[in-house]
């Protein structure tokens, strides 16, 4: 069987998914987190328009990063477009811990910000960079004096500027912001109700775990939540180390008023059966 075939083979039995009567709602309606779901990680399965009314389906109100040109689509279910997508020149190894990236990326970032705001899109994406051998502590410096740019366009517009946690060790070698004190501090330094981190639940696991403790601690500087089950990122059950519902219960309990969005890759048939379990798990 060659990968052509394994990917056509795929394919259908995603579209099939879609038109089986038997796939069930989740059990339990509403619940105090709002959640959403990553679009790129159902591409291979499903169109926008699919991946949305099977997240309508289900309960989820938000579809994560999504370009401006596919906003109105989200909306037509009635769903949030809760988190821009990232493109050049904010991408994940370039970032704002350069001070000649700042110029380019903080464009962008204004740009972004503005469309978001128009639409009614609550949340924006950056990064940190990649290291490339700069020491910690001048990235962060760096990374500072970008965001304190930009956080009145962002206060102004009521839109939050969210920088987002990753792992070093397995996704993103090399990547800065690989820790949650790195970022809390950050934040710190930045000190404004629209500019928080994307606290990666997935790419902490694999750095750092304590999950909940830091969680619950630092919440404050937190606007975003991703989900994905580790080892593998795949689907959030029972072969994966994090105790979901125990975790997304600590973040309900803080107050936290956000989203918490799936970004796995589904790995099991049917492939939406898999959002429909983190949606369950997470409704707490």
């Amino acid at each position: 069987m060659n990968r052509r075939n394994v990917l056509k083979g795929a394919v259908a039995a995603g579209v099939a998914s879609l038109a089986r009567p038997g796939l069930a709602p989740a059990q339990v309606p509403g619940g105090r987190l709002k959640q959403g779901v990553s679009l790129w990680c159902w591409q291979k399965w499903y169109t926008l328009d699919q991946l949305c009314q099977e997240a309508a389906r289900i309960g989820i109100k938000g579809i994560d990063l999504v370009t401006p040109d596919q906003y109105a689509t989200v909306q037509k279910y009635g769903l949030i477009p809760s988190m821009t997508a990232a493109s050049e020149p904010n991408t994940i190894p370039i970032g704002l811990n350069r001070i000649e990236n700042h110029d380019r990326v903080l464009a962008k970032l204004k740009e972004d910000i503005t469309a978001a705001a128009a639409a009614k899109v609550p949340n924006v994406i950056t990064f940190s960079g990649n290291r490339r051998g700069m020491p910690d502590e001048e990235g962060l410096k760096n990374c500072a004096i970008a965001l304190n740019k930009i956080k009145g366009y962002a206060e102004e517009k009521g839109v939050t500027v969210n920088l987002e946690l990753l792992n070093s060790k397995v996704d993103h070698h090399d990547y800065m912001a690989d820790h949650s004190a790195w970022g809390i501090e950050l934040m710190k330094q930045v000190n404004s109700p629209r500019v928080k981190l994307l606290y990666d639940i997935y790419h902490m696991q694999i750095m750092e775990g304590d999950l909940i403790r830091t969680i619950t601690k630092n919440i404050q500087y937190f606007g975003h939540f991703h989900t994905g089950g580790n080892p593998g990122r795949h689907e959030l059950d029972d072969t994966q180390e994090v105790t979901w519902h125990a975790v997304a219960k600590a973040i309900a309990d803080t107050g936290y008023e956000g989203f918490i969005s799936h970004e796995f890759v589904p790995a099991q048939q049917p492939v939406i059966r898999g959002l429909e379990q983190a949606y369950e798990l997470c409704n707490v």
